[in-house]
């Protein structure tokens, strides 16, 4: 079946391209309040989803910084990535101001544990004209960068009315997204036309964008800033005193950034451990922390004692599993840890961050649904850093490392070696933000 992509609309007459965007924010208005309940839903789940409302319409307090750089990163995982970028940025630009959105609280709170005061962390507003045009007015930006893959029509429309270069940085597309853009091309075509710059972590992302619309002279490919992983010493240290604290001579793995559904899995895979290795620990950590009482409760009644990060004094060495319920810390849970299995891949949610892990010697385990990390996964795969498994023989593949030290040394070696042999992405990366930012004169 074909496939209606962006060349169908690149000669479309502006008038027309209008009234596809004014279709769109008619389909804004009328899911507004759906939009709406689902907000209040999350924040009896989560009441940070109930502070600050007033950004998510517009409506920023009188100290926001005008002549902003506006860097966008949706939630966690794209707020940690802008590290790399966001410290040069600071570097080569000290006086100018940036602001950066989340749409998540949780991405919120990595932005001010990344940076605390130096940048201004404000939520990201729904993509009515009215809201981005008091957000544009509040903030005056002098550019605009997205991480990874956010278009919203009505943001791109006001900065190319506004002037305001605008960029998708460590760009990303899968194949199921680019199916979803597709089936909306009359909408999101014009959208991707307005980048004025878009940097893809790799050749098939690239050529997804181009089918969905973006420009082929604003594309570059420079791999991506996630390889760009430098930890400090620190959080070695950090992660080796947890894990002295814990238990040093127990076998040790952790599930991270697990969704629902999958501590289940985990938990049944622990049991099975236990049986090999009584003395084993697993810790888990959520992705999402308004999940951390249900996680404690399914743990409870699993049958399995039982810590919590947040209501314990270590040492604790006689427990089975250990709760990581705590945002930030992860880098240092790994580090305590002999293998670690990345959440979201069971789940079809499409994957998790694995170079964190790999750049600290961890072996690495994750499920089959990592379309959202295709790439790094398949190279992590083909360099024996990493193992793929499913839902039935996880208990099995960690059993397996947990058991033969030698097989941890030599794949949590090789993953080093592929996060190290990958990085230069940011110089890429800064050199085509740099001309990005010569536009705004």
């Amino acid at each position: 079946m074909s496939v209606v992509t962006f060349n169908s609309f690149k000669l479309m007459p502006d008038w027309l391209l209008t009234a596809v965007r004014y279709l769109y924010t008619f389909l804004v208005y009328m899911l507004m309040p759906v939009i709406l309940v689902r907000l209040w839903l999350r924040g009896r789940r989560n009441p940070a989803y109930r502070e600050r409302l007033g950004e998510r319409f517009g409506y920023l307090p009188d100290d926001v910084p005008q002549g902003c750089l506006w860097i966008h990163a949706v939630s966690v995982g794209e707020s940690q990535a802008t590290q790399p970028m966001v410290q040069w940025l600071m570097e080569a630009h000290p006086g100018m101001p940036v602001v950066m959105t989340t749409t998540t609280p949780t991405g919120g709170q990595r932005v001010t544990q990344l940076y605390g005061d130096r940048i201004r962390h404000l939520y990201f507003p729904y993509d009515s004209p009215a809201i981005m045009k008091r957000y544009f007015e509040a903030l005056k930006p002098v550019a605009v960068i997205i991480m990874e893959t956010e278009v919203w029509p009505n943001m791109l429309h006001y900065c190319r009315q506004n002037s305001v270069p605008v960029a998708l940085a460590n760009a990303r597309l899968s194949e199921k997204s680019a199916q979803g853009y597709h089936k909306f091309s009359f909408i999101t075509a014009a959208a991707f036309r307005c980048f004025d710059l878009v940097i893809a972590q790799a050749g098939a992302d690239a050529q997804r964008l181009l089918d969905s619309g973006v420009r082929q002279e604003v594309m570059h490919v420079c791999g991506s800033i996630k390889f760009e992983v430098k930890v400090p010493q620190s959080v070695r240290e950090q992660g080796e005193l947890l894990r002295a604290a814990l238990g040093a001579d127990r076998p040790v793995w952790i599930a991270a950034s697990t969704h629902e559904n999958e501590e289940a899995v985990v938990l049944d895979a622990h049991r099975r451990v236990l049986e090999r290795y009584p003395d084993a620990l697993l810790i888990i950590v959520p992705r999402h922390p308004e999940r951390f009482d249900t996680v404690a409760g399914l743990i409870e009644s699993s049958g399995l004692s039982c810590v919590r990060r947040t209501g314990v004094h270590l040492p604790v060495t006689d427990v089975a599993v250990y709760l990581g319920d705590v945002m930030g810390e992860l880098p240092i849970f790994y580090g305590a840890a002999d293998v670690a299995f990345v959440g979201g891949s069971i789940a079809p949610i499409g994957g998790h961050n694995i170079l964190e892990p790999a750049a600290l010697g961890v072996v690495v385990v994750f499920g089959p649904h990592m379309q959202n990390f295709l790439e790094i996964s398949r190279m992590m795969l083909e360099a024996g850093a990493a193992l793929q498994t499913s839902e039935e023989q996880l208990a099995e593949v960690v059993l397996a490392l947990l058991g033969d030290p030698v097989q941890r040394e030599e794949i949590g070696q090789h993953g080093q070696e592929v996060v190290e042999s990958n990085q230069g992405a940011l110089e890429c990366t800064r050199q085509a933000i740099e001309h990005l930012l010569e536009m705004r004169s």
